[in-house]
């Protein structure tokens, strides 16, 4: 029985405007690398069979990540698009031959094999789900004019992380859907998933170190991380 082929997207195309840098998020040196460096390297390292990496900046990632760092796992290097859902897209297309797909913001250096293995595992069975972790805050849902309108359980609250994990043809088909329609406020894939979706997305446990980095207060953070 021919084996089925997994792929993960690292998407790199961010321009890390809340930064407040020159120089893209995903590419600023944390302990002497690129933080998309350790993306890649946490994939170079896992059970994938393959890398698709989404950004603007082949050149500089081929040369300065790739090959300075041995990282030949991934096989293709697309340009990313205006918005995060057509990056996403953008990479779907090229991994067409693969069974499950694992899509990871590049800017998230702390992703573990044990995410990576955990997602892979779980896509197998419930054919979506996605990495987060439940929030350690009291969350307040606020109404038009600012005031706490609502309280939901901590406990079924929980912030998204990446890799988020599905099926091949589930994640192109409800993208195709997204793409067409282009309705307001989806910010991630398993939003995509959901609208207009029966399937459900599983929730698996990460890390709070899985952290985006965003923002200056972040990258000193991972930085404190690495130390």
């Amino acid at each position: 029985m021919q084996k089925e082929k997994i792929t993960a997207i690292v998407l790199a195309g961010g321009n890390g405007t809340r930064m407040g840098s020159s120089c893209k998020k995903q590419y600023i040196l944390l302990n002497g690398r690129p933080i998309l460096y350790y993306s890649l390297k946490a994939f170079q390292e896992s059970s994938v069979d393959d890398i698709v990496l989404v950004t603007n900046e082949e050149e500089y990632c081929r040369d300065e990540i790739l090959e300075k760092y041995n990282l030949n796992k991934v096989s293709k290097i697309v340009s990313g698009g205006a918005e995060r859902f057509d990056s996403v897209y953008a990479g779907l297309l090229a991994a067409k031959d693969c069974s499950y797909v694992l899509i990871h913001d590049g800017a998230r250096p702390f992703v573990t094999q044990d995410m990576i293995q955990k997602s892979i595992d779980a896509v197998k069975i419930y054919h979506a789900c996605v990495i987060g972790m439940p929030v350690k805050d009291t969350i307040k849902i606020a109404d038009e004019n600012k005031f706490a309108d609502k309280t939901p359980k901590r406990e079924s609250v929980w912030q998204i992380q990446t890799p988020q994990t599905f099926s091949y043809d589930l994640i192109l088909k409800a993208y195709d859907k997204v793409l067409k329609e282009k309705p307001e406020g989806i910010t991630d894939d398993a939003m995509a998933v959901e609208y207009g979706n029966d399937t459900k997305v599983k929730l698996l446990s990460g890390s709070y170190k899985n952290i985006k980095i965003t923002t200056p207060e972040d990258l000193i953070i991972a930085e404190a991380f690495l130390r």
